[in-house]
């Protein structure tokens, strides 16, 4: 197709647009789709205010919220004609003190909730259209051996040491470039010849390694994000001395450092005279290793001392990252697993497979397998799990960056990906499965069960592999399939909670109250309507009134929510949500809209007024003239009256007027200077307004004759002068609350408690499937909406829930904070188990370990709660603090994944002996 060229241009004041939003909408899908067609290393996209960018969607009829560049389903949430949006404004995303030059995102944002990423060609029409900034343009870069594209939208930032005098300085360069582009950026922001440059990785401010010029990327150095680098120069051919001290409280040496011997051995192997295992190298290419206490590996760690029970570990936190508390809390959770620590504490090298194609050719496991030793030999030192994450990276790009993610996710991949570094089975058979053709479910079980083993056997499949009855039925055949599946884990549903609380300031259009939030209860799955009726049984509501409701956002109406029937799963907890008590012959009344502004004084230019407090609603009755608009603004002003004024109203002209004079003397009278200057206005208007006309983007000042144009809405904006801030109380229009407000504190809530069985019941109970998971009936010969149910079969020792709080769809993001009851001892699931194993084995468990996740989606904070069997006593692992906690504490509604370990022996008040014996220390 062909692209029409863009831009805009002035003729006389007006503003003549190149195209109409509906073209605008076609020109930015059309240039997305080629984009994403030629996706690439290297390709430049554009960071854009979700604010902004969410009012041009509402003005080409977009469906807002959606940032993908496909055509919408028909389904999608579509939105109404808006205005034309101002030119683009990124200023909520960067910092107030950023260069202009080089503007600084704020490290807070996320991509969907503050900014949506652009092409470089889409960016170009946006920019032509509608110019603004400040502009922020990201490379596109490749992650992971899988070489999934991504745009960095936060390169690395590194603190530059000068060892010379100690000054520091910010280097930004993106965490693919190389150790050559790092010492060419320092050099010639320090004027250092390269030849005389040394570079250290001085990660928590001690000297790490050196860093070597070579085509290593800085990832691949693992080089963190706001940590320190120590630039050294050499001084008539010798390296300074005496610059603070190395780790091990040695001064540094004048000549050439080089790998110091090791004792220490990998995952238990052999040790080489060189100090590295034959299989596995802890010094990485490009990087030279300190010392053996800072360099093997992970960092803060000191790997030769062999582990006594005296000083075994296992009380050590891990450091964040940078929006790591994701993969500290489920690192946590995996080395205090009693089978997971046993195993990595010896010797495993033999079980490394380096040929099994889906995984990773053992260097996951081995990364693990070090970080665990160093948690449990470090005593209380936390330990920076930067090589882990590294290695993360490499083989899961998904986890990269400094995002936050999400801790289940990772545990997944965690177990699949050691499950299959750790395979014994070398070469994996062909295995053809069988139909249950009627035979006993026992023999159908144990078949699956050998044909898995065939093909999976690890120290995973040992502890944490289950398996589970699938059961499906053809509605149309009657046709009933039996399967025996494997399971690493048990992703629960929580049962939907009935109720949410909704907070809702509520302002009366005629101006006879002051606004009043309410906080009502509503139906979670319920609509506007349900949230209205609630709302007028709480604030009183007339029957001559209705509730007008409206989302303000950045001091305007985003939108109104007129429709009784949209549900109240699209109005988020963040959001900013009131509600106009207008009379219900309102639809034959023009309603006005007034926006407040930061009125003319000395310092601002016109263009630099803010839009700043709550804009009102009220309603004009046959609307004529400017005078009509000013008193309406009187009207609704009239609550926010400060009382050191006394308010005497006349109607002079057909308009209302004020007369501010006190009879009392005090800090609220005016003066008689002051009295006469108000009685000489009569004749013009109260306020400084001005007329919103051609889709905002003109505006007219209004006067007394101003002819009013008939229309459903008219909008104007109230300029404040400091006489409006002397009569008003502007503090009752600031700060409205959020629709629900969420805290890092989580409460228990018992009256919307479930149990951890109620949970268990809605995983297991018979549904049928979706229009999406279709099942082909081999009898029909079609694919049919089966019925599906499942039962648990054969329970592994160490058995994990993730209560499913989060829930995704297309257009909303939801979390639950339901708090489920579980058991921290004495879980059997006895009746649960359909095997005739049921009645052998013993299916009780006690909790060891949750991984918890505090907040919402937005953010929110990672922790986990372990236990440490031989003391018998928990702790909070919270990154690098670690604290006692008592087992009372550690059931909240933050719980997201629960590890459960097998207790031999019936649930008779007393826990049993576990399944497998602890090492002693």
């Amino acid at each position: 197709m062909t692209i029409p060229d863009s831009g805009y241009m002035m003729e006389n004041g007006s503003i003549e647009l190149p195209c109409t939003p509906e073209e605008e909408k076609r020109i930015v899908l059309e240039l997305s789709r080629q984009a994403e067609s030629n996706l690439r290393e290297g390709n430049v996209y554009y960071v854009v205010s979700t604010r902004w960018y969410k009012g041009w969607q509402k003005y080409t009829g977009q469906p807002v919220g959606v940032f993908t560049f496909d055509e919408p389903p028909t389904e999608a949430p579509t939105s109404s004609a808006a205005d034309r949006p101002g030119p683009i404004d990124n200023s909520d995303l960067v910092f107030n003190g950023s260069d202009g030059a080089d503007p600084q995102l704020l490290r807070t944002v996320e991509e969907g909730r503050h900014y949506v990423l652009v092409p470089k060609d889409v960016w170009e029409r946006l920019y032509a259209w509608y110019k603004g900034g400040p502009v922020l343009a990201r490379k596109m870069i490749s992650a992971g051996d899988s070489k999934q594209f991504h745009v960095e939208v936060f390169p690395l930032c590194l603190t530059l040491v000068d060892a010379r005098d100690n000054s520091q300085s910010v280097v930004r360069l993106s965490k693919k470039a190389s150790l050559h582009e790092l010492y060419k950026t320092v050099c010639r922001l320090k004027g250092v010849e390269s030849e005389k440059a040394r570079i250290w990785d001085y990660f928590n401010k001690q000297k790490q390694t050196v860093l070597v010029v070579s085509n290593q990327t800085l990832e691949e150095s693992s080089l963190q994000m706001d940590q320190h680098i120590l630039l050294e120069v050499q001084i008539d051919g010798f390296w300074p001395s005496g610059f603070g001290m190395d780790s091990t409280g040695n001064d540094l040496a004048l000549v050439p450092v080089e790998p110091l011997r090791s004792s220490v051995t990998i995952a238990g192997g052999p040790t080489l005279s060189n100090g590295y295992s034959s299989s596995y190298s802890s010094s990485i290419y490009g990087v030279i290793n300190l010392s053996s206490t800072n360099g093997d590996m992970e960092d803060g760690y000191e790997s030769s001392r062999p582990m006594t029970r005296v000083d075994r570990g296992g009380l050590a936190g891990l450091q964040n990252l940078g929006n790591t508390c994701f993969m500290n809390s489920a690192i946590q959770c995996l080395v205090h697993t009693p089978p997971i620590f046993e195993y990595f504490l010896e010797d495993y090298s033999s079980e490394i497979n380096r040929q099994n194609p889906l995984g990773m050719h053992g260097e996951l496991a081995l990364a693990f397998g070090e970080l665990l030793r160093k948690l449990w030999s470090s005593g209380r030192t936390p330990v920076a799990p930067r090589a882990f994450k590294t290695k993360l990276a490499r083989f899961a790009p998904q986890f990269s960056g400094y995002n936050q993610h999400d801790s289940q996710e990772l545990l997944a991949f965690l177990l699949d990906g050691l499950h299959e570094d750790l395979n014994r089975v070398k070469q994996k058979p062909y295995i053809e499965t069988k139909d249950s053709d009627g035979r006993p479910d026992e023999e159908v079980a144990d078949e699956y069960w050998r044909y898995h083993k065939a093909r999976n056997d690890s120290i995973i499949v040992d502890v944490c592999q289950g398996q589970y009855k699938s059961t499906l039925v053809c509605p149309v055949c009657n046709k009933i399939s039996i399967t025996f599946d494997p399971f690493m884990y048990l992703s629960l549903p929580l049962p939907s909670t009935a109720t949410r609380t909704m907070t809702v300031t509520v302002f009366y259009g005629d101006g006879i109250g002051l606004p009043i939030p309410y906080t009502v209860t509503v139906l979670k799955q319920g609509c506007c309507k349900d949230l209205i009726q609630a709302l007028g049984a709480a604030c009183c509501l007339r029957t001559d009134e209705y509730l007008l409701l409206a989302e303000v956002y950045e001091h305007r109406i985003y939108r109104y929510l007129e429709n009784p029937s949209e549900v109240l799963g699209t109005i988020k907890d963040d959001e900013h949500i009131v509600a106009f008590r207008l009379p219900k012959n309102g639809a034959e009344l023009t309603r006005l809209e007034i926006a407040h502004r930061i009125g003319e004084n000395d310092n601002l230019r016109a263009s630099e007024r803010k839009l700043f407090l709550t804009p009102l609603i009220t309603f004009l009755e046959d609307p004529q003239s400017g005078a009509d608009i000013d008193l309406a603004v009187h009207r609704i002003l009239s609550p926010l009256r400060k009382k050191g004024y006394s308010s005497s109203i006349s109607i002079r002209n057909g308009r209302e007027s004020t007369n501010g004079c006190s009879s009392q003397l005090g800090p609220g009278t005016q003066s008689a200077e002051n009295c006469e200057s108000e009685e000489m206005s009569i004749n013009s208007l109260s306020f400084h307004l001005c007329m919103m006309e051609d889709g905002g983007l003109s505006r007219r000042r209004i006067s007394k004759e101003t002819v009013i144009k008939f229309g459903r809405v008219v909008k104007v904006m109230l300029d404040w002068t400091e006489r409006e801030f002397d009569l008003y109380d502007a503090s009752y229009l600031k700060d409205l609350p959020e629709v629900h407000k969420t805290g890092l504190t989580v409460k228990k809530t018992k009256q919307e408690a479930i149990s951890l069985f109620s949970c268990l019941d809605a995983f297991l109970k018979e549904e049928p499937l979706g229009p999406d998971d279709m099942w082909y009936c081999p009898r029909c010969k079609e694919h049919r909406q089966a019925s599906k149910k499942l039962d648990l079969w054969r329970l592994p020792d160490i058995l994990v829930f993730h209560l499913k709080r989060f829930s995704y769809s297309r257009w909303l993001k939801n979390k639950l904070d339901t708090f489920v009851n579980f058991p921290t001892c004495n879980l059997d699931l006895s009746n649960y188990v359909k095997s005739n194993e049921a009645s052998e084995g013993s299916h009780v468990y006690e909790l060891y370990a949750i991984s918890n996740h505090y907040g919402g989606l937005g953010g929110g904070h990672y922790s986990a709660y372990c236990k440490l069997i031989d003391d018998n006593r928990w702790y909070h692992f919270d990154d690098a603090h670690v604290s006692p906690v008592s087992e009372d504490e550690i059931k909240t509604s933050a719980a997201y994944v629960l590890f459960y370990r097998r207790v031999r022996g019936k649930p008779n008040g007393a826990v049993g002996e576990p399944s497998h014996g602890y090492r002693a220390f």
